[in-house]
Parts: C-alpha cells; structure tokens; sequence
C-alpha cells in the first residue's frame, strides 16, 4: 500500500543522508519533498502543516546540526514524528474476561469490508483462546446474513441469524440469550450499513449501541477511499462514538493518507488492517512497525511473527538438520512453497524486509514460475519427491504432462534443485569451519 510514499520519502532522504554535516538549507530541501510526498499520498492538509512544522522545529534544532550523524539523526525524528502521528503505541481491544460476554459493534459503510473483517476478527479472536460468535444485525443489505454464515464457516466460528427479522436489537437479545446457553464470551456484531450516511442509519445503530452497551466500536473503512474514510470516521464518531478503526484493503495500490491522518483528525486509533484476502489476513496496527515500513527499514518483527504462525518450531527445527545432514529433498521444497504461501501476498512479505520496501514490487517476482514449480513437485509421486535421483526420462514425461510443462521445465526444476543442495553443503561446512568460510567469502570476493 505504501509503496510509492516509501519510495518518495526515501529519495527525500538524499538531500541529508551520507553527509558529514548538513545545513539549515539541506533540511529544508528535505522537508519540502517530505511534504510533496504526504500531499500527493492524499494525507490530510492540516496533518501534513503539523508534521512538517513539528519535523522542521526538532531538526534545526543544535542537536541535529551538530550531530555526529546527523542525516540519521534527522531520519530518526521523521520516524519518530511518524509514529506520534500514526498513533504512538497499538491500541489493544478492551474486552472483559473470559468468564463474561463482551460485545463488539462493528460499524462502516456497505462495500467498507465490514462483514469480512467481522469474521476475520472473530477468527483472530478465537486464536488468542476467546469463543466469539458473529451476530447478523445487518438486516438491510441482501444476502448479508447469508455471506456471515459462510464466512463463519470458513473460520470455524459460530453464527447467530434470524431469516426475515426486521428489528436488530431484538436478533442481539436473541444472540445474547444464545451466548449465554453455549458459553460464548464475545459477541462480534455485523451491523446495517448504506451506500452513504443517512439518519435511518444511524437511528438504528444509536439503538443496538444503547442495546448492546458494547465494549468496543469499530469503524471499518475503506483504505482506497483516501480522505472519505477520515470524513466518514469523524462522522461516525459524533453520531454513534468511536473506540477504534479498522483499515480494509490496506495491501493495495493506494496512497496511504487515510492511514496517516485517521489518528490525527478524529483522535480514535487505528487498531486493525485488513493486508489480503484470506481470513487470516487481517493484522494488529503497529505505529512503530508502520513508520519502519514508509521509510524502507522494513518490519522484521512482523514477519518473524507471521513465519511463526505458520511454521511449527519442531518441523523448523527438523528443516535446518535436514539441511546440515544434506538430506533435504523435494519433498521439503513443496513443504517449503506452501509454508511461503501461508504467510500471505509475497508484496506485503517484501514490505517488511529492510532496504527492500519501496525497491521491489510483487509485478518483479515471477509468480508463473513459482507456480510452474509447484505444479511440477504436486505432480510427482511421494517416492520421487523422497528421492529425486529415480526420475528418469519416462518419468519427467509422466510428470511434465501431469504439471502441464515441458519436460525441459522439470529437468531445470531437478538442476536447481542440485545446486540447491550444493550450495546448502557449502554452507553447512562454512558454519562448522570458519577458516573455509573466510576463504569462500574471499573468493566471492574475487568474482
């Protein structure tokens, strides 16, 4: 989502970075393109006066000019100016114990993503230990309730919905009276929405709030929608009242001002972004890791967090012998490409690897490839995969035609599959003899 604001911001950097000293002049030419920056990112005006003001008033301060680096210094408080504004620290959900029902409303526009990130909620929730049920309070968008209950399917949730009810206070009293009998402690309610605000609307959800006395109000707004998503949260808040937002669509090619300005002007923290598809993308808000992201340094802690949810540490542990014994095979390589895909859209992967985000784009991986990859390894039988040496030229043919290649494609595939195993061999003799990696390294060196 961030892509062109990180690129942009960085090429702001070069008026500062790598200098020995920098002058009142240097920062200025930075904070000028800092500004272009946020302003074509469609950030708020008022927000992007703040920043710059705020950014201008700390760097040409003595401790910058001064510095014993100061082009980091200077980086070091646009980062830290970002976080304040994105929200200084994540805000958690403030939900009661688990021995009593908490109920979240969550709020938005039709098309906002709103019954999506309803499910994908409650599967997070239910991954952190609660028992959540979806509640289909939206009686007004057709086949609304139909689309919860297959959501709550796909993440093996719970769903509460009354066909041909028209009240929705009297579907949650229902829902809570459910809750009670099958001790569920969270109740997450998917409300009425229209294409635009109107008071009918907010009538209703006035009355399931006053209902409900929830704990948490979720606005869930449209990332692409740029400054509307901020207009339409400020307007939430004053007719309904705000605890938090959830951003949708927050890996697609948008420019990111409504994330930058949301904190800002309504005061109410991001909590939640939607980064894809699947019902486990959906992803805590972190200021810190987010600021880390818009100025390239990436965010490793996050996606050290999502190879650990789809990687078991044993079956890890059991790769990196596998690797040091020379016994890995094809078998571990499918592994490996479906773990891969597991932790989401190889863009928002490449986001959170340092001096990477901005760089590459997702359009600069040859997806075709890994999928042809893929294709080939599903099509072999377990035997083969266990012990690539048995494929010969009738088998290439069986599973070229299998895979929907070439048997020229399967044989590459085997080629690199040896100099894989090659170069996991050197590298299991570099970490047991630290003079032959000197060597190796010399001779890279060298090239």
């Amino acid at each position: 989502m961030l892509d062109k604001l990180t690129q942009k911001i960085s090429d702001a950097f070069r008026f500062i970075s790598g200098k020995s000293s920098i002058t009142e002049k240097n920062i200025d030419d930075a904070v000028e393109a800092i500004k272009m920056a946020l302003l074509e990112a469609d950030v708020n005006l008022r927000v992007v006066r703040r920043f710059i003001n705020a950014t201008v008033e700390e760097a040409k301060g003595e401790r910058v000019l001064r510095s014993v680096n100061p082009g980091q210094q200077f980086i070091k408080i646009v980062h830290d100016k970002l976080v304040a504004f994105l929200g200084d620290t994540r805000q958690e959900l403030q939900l009661k114990g688990p021995d009593t029902i908490s109920c979240i409303l969550m709020l938005g526009l039709q098309g906002s993503g709103k019954t999506t990130s309803s499910a994908k909620l409650a599967l997070r929730l239910k991954e952190e230990g609660r028992k959540p049920l979806l509640v289909a309070c939206d009686l007004v968008r057709p086949a609304a309730m139909e689309q919860l209950a297959i959501l709550g399917q796909q993440v093996n949730v719970p769903v509460y919905k009354h066909d041909g009810a028209k009240d929705s206070v009297a579907v949650y009293k229902e829902a809570l009276a459910w809750a009670r009998q099958n001790l569920i402690n969270t109740l997450i309610i998917d409300t009425t929405g229209r294409l635009q605000i109107d008071e009918p609307m907010m009538k209703e959800l006035s009355r399931l709030k006053d209902a409900s006395n929830p704990d948490e109000l979720l606005l869930v707004a449209d990332s692409m929608t740029g400054q509307s998503a901020v207009d339409i949260a400020k307007v939430f808040d004053e007719k309904i009242g705000l605890s938090g937002v959830v951003l949708t669509k927050f890996d697609s090619d948008t420019r990111g001002g409504a994330a930058l300005s949301l904190k800002t002007i309504t005061g109410k923290p991001l909590k939640f972004v939607g980064t894809g598809e699947k019902p486990e993308d959906f992803e805590p808000f972190y200021p810190d890791r987010i600021a880390g992201r818009i100025l390239g340094m990436g965010d490793v802690v996050s996606l050290v967090e999502k190879a650990q949810a789809v990687i078991d540490q044993k079956e890890a542990e059991e790769l990196a012998n596998k690797m040091k014994k020379e016994t890995f095979t094809l078998e571990d390589w499918l592994f490996q490409l479906h773990s891969v895909k597991k932790m989401g859209s190889l863009q928002s992967m490449l986001d959170m690897i340092p001096g990477i985000s901005g760089q590459i784009s997702e359009d600069d991986i040859n997806k075709e490839d890994l999928k042809g990859q893929e294709a080939i390894l599903s099509s072999m039988t377990k035997k083969e995969r266990a012990n690539h040496l048995i494929i010969g030229p009738s088998r290439r043919t069986r599973i070229a035609r299998g895979s929907g290649t070439s048997v020229a494609e399967v044989s590459r595939l085997l080629k690199k599959f040896e100099k894989m195993r090659v170069m996991m061999k050197k590298m299991s003799k570099m970490s047991r003899n630290p003079a032959a990696a000197q060597s190796m390294m010399a001779q890279m060196g060298k090239r």
